[in-house]
């Protein structure tokens, strides 16, 4: 296969020093991501009546979890590439080199949320509606670590935006073939056009318990059930009654998430009036007794 005009090039080098300091691009890319989840659920939490620095307080349980939670899903659903014959178990933490599920990254993420929340006395289901969005934003920008990385694309395609892929990073017989389906970009612009969604669907409707964070997840799962069957890279559970392991998952939860959203609007339309649990000044007020109590 040769190179069209018009194929997007993969990078030279994924990793770049300023000085003794390493820069690697799947890592930027992350943060990136981060730091524009936390800026946009920032605002949306104010806007829902929320107090400035929840959503910060709430991150810093949330994204280490996350990572950690990415990093054991990717780990236990490829775990023949860190403790197969002739492999090194010791790279199972090598996670700059590429490598967070994101089905363990949001679920374990979520569970560092609901810790987050709880701490400061804000109600679960109305910060994670507004913190949803911005989380389709942080995976829109944190999916281009696999172009950094050339990995997780697709199947051989001639298409103009054919994803060129350098010979030493092309899976096992896929050597004669020059030019990839750049899932990375298709899953990108998926969910910036989720996230314009989410948006509009929660102004016009007013969306509330939970409901912005079930439309979330139909989704994100119906593009990534898409975007799954045309990946080649190998995964250890990938085939599972003839779909791959993420397609299921994907199903699974689409199908969960509508339940969720019918039955969540049914039983309670509309949106919250209350965000916290207690007042803000309460929760302050506590924290600060506890410190002078030395609780």
């Amino acid at each position: 296969m040769l190179l069209t005009a018009l194929s997007i090039p993969s990078p030279s080098a994924g990793t770049w020093s300023l000085g003794p300091l390493p820069i690697r691009g799947y890592a930027l890319a992350i943060i990136l991501g981060i730091v524009a989840a936390i800026w946009i659920g920032e605002r949306r939490w104010v806007a829902r009546g929320g107090t400035p620095g929840d959503v910060q307080d709430i991150a810093i349980w949330a994204v280490p979890f996350g990572l950690v939670g990415g990093r054991l899903y990717h780990v236990l659903t490829d775990s023949q590439l860190y403790f197969g014959a002739g492999e090194h178990p010791i790279e199972a933490l090598y996670v700059w080199r590429g490598g967070l599920g994101v089905w363990g990254a949001i679920g374990l993420g979520a569970v560092g949320a609901v810790i987050g929340a709880k701490r400061k006395g804000i109600r679960l289901l109305p910060v994670l509606d507004a913190l949803a969005p911005g989380v389709l934003v942080a995976q829109a920008i944190g999916r281009w670590g696999n172009w950094f990385n050339q990995e997780l694309f697709g199947k051989p395609t001639d298409l103009p935006w054919g994803l060129e892929i350098d010979p030493e990073h092309r899976p096992l017989g896929y050597a004669d073939q020059a030019t990839f389906h750049p899932t990375f970009l298709y899953e990108s612009l998926w969910c910036l056009a989720g996230f314009a969604v989410l948006v509009w669907a929660d102004r016009r409707f007013r969306l509330g318990h939970g409901r912005v964070v079930a439309l979330y997840i139909m989704i994100y799962t119906l593009g990534r059930g898409w975007i799954e069957m045309l990946r080649i890279d190998s995964v250890e559970l990938s085939d599972v009654g003839g779909l791959r392991f993420n397609v299921w998952t994907s199903i699974v939860l689409f199908v969960g998430a509508l339940v969720w959203f019918v039955v969540s609007a049914r039983m309670q339309p509309g949106r919250e009036e209350r965000v916290y649990n207690t007042t803000p000044e309460d929760v302050s007020a506590a924290e600060t007794d506890a410190t002078e109590t030395g609780a």
